[in-house]
């Protein structure tokens, strides 16, 4: 709604400013003008810690509407299973603190656990079963009979900051989730046909391809993510989720494609192929001359391409044919250079139709002519040691902090073990959690240090609420801020967070600076054990786990030779994606093992792609397995020995997946000149072929990291 009011009545420089930083400051504006609603309501009702609705705010807000319904609804159910949880370990373990502990260190770890398993908005709803049980829990652990009281009163604060967030994001000029999808859809066009253009001109490095291959994979995960929560803000979207999931498989189908001819190319211009080069090159240059029109539309008429991608489809095949002639003497080998060149280019034109039009009709609103040829649904992984190992360090750190708490008797303690719970949680995903853990503990400093300010000197002078609200509202706009910084969110998430829980105004304010200090060091005391024990106990980056998210990248390929064929390729791709933007998340930019992984993923993208279409054509060529005795075991041989090369990658494993390639090959071309005189079969074997040849070069290929030094 603001970027269409800006488009419409403002200046060019002030529309610039509108849809850039006056996106920052409406945020602002609007986080801001919540915590205070939560707050006044929350006093209001004579609540006895309108912080916590306040807190709840700004742990909740978002940009744009459907990012806080969502995580709303998360929340909602998270805070009534933690309040749940709460009163049964209450139950249990009556005036016991050391048992009552120990069950919550448990719920909490198991739940921050699974939200590592289960992310996206998942991932909040079983950090708050966890954190909402420490919550409630611990500041009760020797009074079992104000926990059911506290249980409910908290409940209700929360339920406030829920509400008020909800209601301010989506009524105060509501950024529709869904408009920022439309918006990403054809930003992500424009850019993958500038991309498409530039590698069939053949004027990207290999360096410069990764880079921007690996941009793609992370759009497409950010596009399920924002999927989700779109969903919730627009009952459209929710009918009509599985297109925009067919949308989501088709752009991968054809970056694979477009993958996939990258590489030929680059072989072709490595083996010296210079015929076969010089043959292919000019349909490459003619299909880059399709997409050049569209480079210079701000936003690409994808309808008027795919209508001349058809038109150039439909006689590709004849013009190849007639291309293909004169160099039907050439050598086997770089006549199959030809074929599968051939093949790639027109599969990869028929994904990009397809993407085409389904990208049209998602931007027109209404359902495609043609029904999917499956269910299309993103499916993501999760290496479970990275889910035992969250487990692991939640509970080393909750631990620590309730054995001190329980053997002095810290009068702040049960508020350091609530830190290390929310620290725990909200580190559980982040690149750098010891980072992200330091800069939180820097914004309690600063929350502690402007908090006695304000108990001492604000607090005591402000007379009637319009007052208070006028005092906080730069306090509150400045943690804000800074948690919209890429770099500093962690000083801002600390800062705003810890202000409120800490210093945040009650009904009864209690004036007492020494508590304050003592609080403000339990909680930085919980940020820093947070961070040590995160870069000591099973750190997220090193290296022995890293090898393990490999290894299930490569078992990707794995299922690709081995699961069941319907539905294989978007669960084998969806997968793939997930797996390498974790990767990506946790390895360090431009070192060695980010590079490593980024081929490892482009290599099992581009076997198992293969692989997958090798199994649908053999499928479709039924008939084979009456025409030669060999056919089906040296199928299955391929199948078996891919697998076993990338479940246990090294030279003999390689020798032998090549070996039973080139057999495979050669029983096809032999079962080519059988079926030569029926056409139609004659181009199912030639498909085979192609598949076969471009497995067999990927394996080849001297920058594949099977043949890395």
């Amino acid at each position: 709604m603001w970027q269409s009011f800006s488009q419409r009545t403002l200046s060019p420089a002030i529309r610039d400013w509108a849809n850039s930083d006056g996106l920052i400051w409406l945020h602002l504006l609007k986080t801001v003008t919540a915590g205070l609603l939560a707050l006044g309501i929350a006093m209001l009702l004579d609540l006895p810690q309108p912080r916590i609705a306040m807190t709840t705010v700004f742990v909740l807000m978002q940009p744009f509407s459907g990012m806080v319904l969502a995580k709303s609804f998360y929340r909602i159910l998270g805070t009534a299973v933690g309040t749940m949880a709460a009163l049964v370990l209450g139950a249990l373990f009556v005036q016991q603190p050391e048992l009552y502990m120990l069950g919550m260190i448990a719920w909490v770890s198991a739940c921050i656990a699974a939200a590592v398993r289960y992310r996206h908005f998942r991932w909040y709803g079983f950090v708050l079963a966890g954190y909402t049980a420490a919550l409630i829990g611990i500041p009760n652990v020797t009074a079992p009979n104000a926990l059911f009281l506290a249980a409910l009163t908290r409940a209700a604060e929360v339920a406030v900051g829920i509400v008020c967030s909800s209601a301010v994001s989506a009524l105060i000029v509501p950024q529709r989730s869904s408009l920022a999808l439309r918006h990403a859809l054809q930003i992500r066009y424009a850019n993958f046909t500038v991309f498409a253009a530039d590698v069939l001109n053949g004027g990207i490095e290999r360096g410069q391809f990764e880079r921007r291959f690996a941009g793609l994979v992370d759009e497409i995960v950010g596009f399920e993510a924002t999927r989700t929560f779109a969903a919730f803000e627009d009952p459209a979207m929710r009918s009509r989720s599985q297109h925009l999931g067919r949308l989501n498989g088709e752009f991968m189908d054809a970056c694979a494609r477009l993958h996939a001819l990258h590489q030929l190319l680059k072989r072709l211009r490595a083996s010296g192929s210079q015929p076969m080069a010089t043959a292919i090159k000019p349909y490459f240059h003619e299909l880059a001359a399709h997409f050049q029109p569209q480079l210079d539309r701000a936003v690409p008429d994808a309808s008027q391409l795919a209508t001349h991608l058809r038109l150039f489809q439909s006689t590709l095949p004849r013009r190849m044919r007639e291309t293909r002639r004169p160099l039907e003497a050439s050598p086997r080998e770089s006549l199959a250079d030809f074929d599968t060149a051939a093949e790639l280019l027109y599969r990869f034109v028929d994904e990009w139709i397809r993407y085409s039009e389904t990208y049209t009709s998602s931007l027109a609103q209404r359902k495609p002519a043609s029904q999917p040829r499956s269910t299309s649904r993103y499916v993501s992984r999760t290496n479970g040691f990275v889910v035992a190992f969250t487990f692991v360090r939640c509970a080393v750190v909750m631990a620590i902090a309730s054995s001190f708490w329980i053997a002095t008797d810290w009068p702040s303690g049960g508020l350091a073990v609530i830190g290390a719970a929310l620290a725990c949680a909200l580190t559980s995903t982040a690149p750098n959690p010891p980072k992200m853990s330091v800069q939180m503990g820097i914004g309690a400093v600063f929350a502690t240090m402007t908090g006695y300010l304000f108990t001492c000197y604000v607090y005591p002078n402000i007379d009637g609420f319009p007052l208070l609200c006028t005092m906080l509202a730069p306090v509150l706009a400045s943690g804000a801020f800074i948690a919209t910084r890429k770099g500093a969110a962690g000083y801002g998430i600390g800062f705003a967070v810890f202000f409120c829980l800490l210093a945040g105004p009650d009904n009864v304010v209690s004036y007492a600076p020494d508590l304050l200090i003592n609080n403000g060091i339990a909680v930085t005391v919980s940020m820093l054990l947070s961070a040590i024990v995160s870069a000591v106990v099973f750190p997220a980056d090193m290296p022995w786990l890293t090898r393990r998210i490999m290894s299930d990248l490569r078992a990707q390929a794995v299922s690709a030779c081995n699961d069941e064929l319907p539905g294989l390729n978007q669960r084998f791709q969806s997968s793939t994606h997930d797996l390498t933007s974790q990767l990506r998340m946790l390895l360090t930019r431009h070192t060695r093992r980010r590079r490593q992984a980024l081929r490892w993923m482009l290599v099992t993208l581009e076997v198992g792609h293969a692989v997958i279409d090798l199994r649908n054509e053999t499928a479709r060529s039924a008939y084979a397995y009456e025409l030669h005795p060999r056919w089906r075991s040296s199928m299955e041989r391929v199948r078996d020995d891919l697998a076993q090369l990338f479940e246990q990658p090294g030279p003999r494993a390689l020798d032998s997946a090549l070996v039973s390639v080139r057999s495979a090959t050669w029983i096809a071309q032999d079962l080519l000149q059988i079926v030569h005189a029926d056409r139609e079969k004659r181009h199912d074997v030639q498909r085979i072929l192609s598949c076969l040849h471009f497995i067999r070069t990927a394996l080849l290929d001297k920058d594949s990291p099977f043949n890395a030094r």
